[in-house]
């Protein structure tokens, strides 16, 4: 009787997984392949027939290299500085205890979640001339722009290393100290070994999140300074030379191709087994009597007041600046308006209103497509042919994340111009929202499979011996473990679709302008007014997301993990 219930509890319902696999693969193929294709088709077959003189074109012109080089000059250099500063943070944030630790790692999490065009605001304004460190002459410099990349990265740095520098057995470090050597040389022989595969991951994804940054470049770069990542942005939209454009995104796709793969190499070699320990009890109380603490306590403290609150505070500080010099919310009031001279079509207010509708619906669409995706992937099949199958589906939909927005962006402008499946998504409002919801599905896959892969295969086997069909292990077993991660998938989801730029720069209509839209408009009109609500609209957008996150970061469950 427990074993033909077993069975046909366990037992798949093929409708269902074909469902589940389908409807992704669909999304994925539809929205992400047929756009990127179809870039790769504009640059080699323009009109029909192979050319390749758009690429020879693009190839041979001085400016393409420099941009080339500028991209990964910028990339290396944002990578370095983020492990180099994260390095002592992780140190100081999952090896000593100290009251209000919990606060600071939150307060270094906030960061990454912030908008790139709220970043770029705010650095933006302490680097100006009249600004705090306007004396430093960073405005419109590649040094600006590494030290706003290091500000989004660093907690990258910090939470992949932490994670497992707070699991490392101390026992190794405490053999090789009794053995006579130093504190330096126990931390170069025996812990930066150890942690060595997960500094290069943390540098593989920086690199990538540096190599194809966007709005940080677009705001603080000026003419002076761009990456491949803004020329695609600028050929489109300001010289409609979309062939110049496909050239380059397909450059680009090369470039951090080839970057992936030689980190990939690298962290591979540097890669062996560990002996790890729960994390809880491994940190030891921060001590002012070893100088490796109070070095890391002052370096912790420079890096989070000098690096992540300064520019935070300077911008809210400046959004109450009013035009004429004095102190007051005329710029929070004048949010209502559409700005001096008309800058806008639509108020900052109503393109609020936009961006919450968009998010929510980006949302829901990243949630459906992205849970269907764990829950394949989450399941260990008998059959080898099946695992391998599994694992491809996963690996699939980690594709956007190694291709920038803008590409995605780019890439439905030039295949949604006709209706897709009967639906005209120009019309229908559903074209933003869909692009987004590319850009967060490997983020609610990446926050909910975590989950899902913890959970004991034995309670769905106690639960089909008692009787319960597949869908009813689903809903008892399954749902109420992942819910947590579920809502905290919801708000990561809503966070990046409030604050996406990349994408939506290339498909907001200006009447349906989201908030990232609007503040990038404002600071490219001239006038004192239109930059104030700027930095006023990038306050209220900061405000949102981080809003979202802290909500969304009481629902995660440490035991879990994660892997972002």
């Amino acid at each position: 009787m427990s074993d033909s219930r077993l069975r046909r509890g366990l037992r798949p319902a093929p409708l269902f997984w074909a469902v589940a696999v389908a409807v992704p693969l669909a999304f994925l193929a539809i929205f992400f392949a047929w756009p990127v294709a179809a870039l790769v088709v504009r640059g080699f077959v323009p009109d029909g027939a192979l050319d390749l003189t758009g690429f020879t074109d693009v190839l041979s012109r001085p400016r393409t290299w420099r941009l080339v080089g500028l991209t990964l000059t910028q990339a290396a250099l944002g990578t370095a500085f983020s492990v180099l500063l994260g390095l002592p943070l992780a140190y100081l944030l999952y090896r000593r205890s100290f009251p209000g630790r919990g606060l600071v790692r939150g307060l270094v999490t906030v960061p990454f979640v912030l908008p790139a065009v709220v970043v770029g605001v705010a650095f933006r304004t302490l680097f100006a001339p009249t600004g705090m460190l306007g004396f430093l002459g960073l405005e419109e410099s590649l040094a600006g722009i590494v030290v706003a990349l290091v500000f989004f990265n660093v907690s990258v740095v910090v939470r992949t290393v932490g994670g497992l520098w707070e699991r490392l057995d101390p026992r190794a470090e405490e053999a090789a100290a009794s053995l006579g050597a130093g504190p330096a040389r126990v931390f170069r022989t025996v812990t930066l070994l150890s942690l060595a595969p997960a500094v290069a991951s943390a540098a593989s994804v920086v690199f990538l999140f540096c190599a194809t940054a966007f709005g940080v470049v677009l705001v603080l770069g000026g003419v002076r300074y761009g990456t491949i990542e803004t020329e695609i942005w600028t050929r489109t939209t300001q010289f409609l030379d979309l062939r110049s454009a496909s050239v380059l995104s397909i450059l680009q796709l090369v470039v951090i191709s080839g970057a992936l793969v030689v980190s990939a190499r690298a962290r591979r070699g540097r890669e062996a087994a560990l002996h790890l320990v729960p994390a809880r009890g491994t940190a030891r109380p921060l001590t002012w009597r070893s100088p490796r603490d109070v070095t890391a306590a002052l370096a912790g403290a420079a890096i989070v007041i000098g690096l992540m609150v300064l520019p935070l505070a300077g911008l809210v500080a400046r959004s109450f600046r009013e035009p004429d010099g004095s102190w007051g919310p005329g710029n929070y009031v004048a949010l209502g308006t559409t700005g001096e001279r008309n800058a806008l079509v639509v108020t900052v207010w109503e393109a609020t209103a936009t961006s919450l509708r968009v998010a929510l619906v980006a949302t829901l669409i990243s949630l459906v497509v992205g849970a269907l995706v764990a829950l394949v992937v989450s399941r260990r099949p008998r059959s080898l042919g099946a695992r391998r199958a599994v694992g491809g589906l996963d690996g699939l939909f980690m594709l956007p994340l190694g291709v920038s927005a803008v590409t995605v962006g780019f890439g439905f402008l030039i295949t949604m111009d006709q209706p897709v499946l009967g639906v005209d998504l120009r019309t229908s409002g559903l074209l933003v929202p869909v692009a987004q919801a590319v850009v967060a599905v490997p983020l609610v896959v990446r926050t909910v499979l975590p989950v899902l892969r913890a959970i004991d295969p034995r309670l769905r086997e106690v639960a089909a011996v008692l009787g319960s069909g597949p869908g009813r292990v689903l809903r008892t077993v399954d749902l109420p473990i992942a819910l947590r991660s579920v809502g905290l998938a919801t708000g990561f989801a809503f966070a990046v679709s409030l604050g996406e730029f990349g994408a939506t720069s290339f498909l907001a209509r200006p009447d349906g302008a989201t908030l990232p839209v609007v503040i990038y408009r404002l600071i490219g009109r001239p006038g004192a007014e239109n930059y104030g609500m700027a930095l006023a609209a990038a306050v209220v957008l900061a405000a949102l997301t981080a809003g979202v996150m802290m909500m969304a970061e009481q629902l995660r469950d440490e035991r879990a993990g994660g892997e972002l």
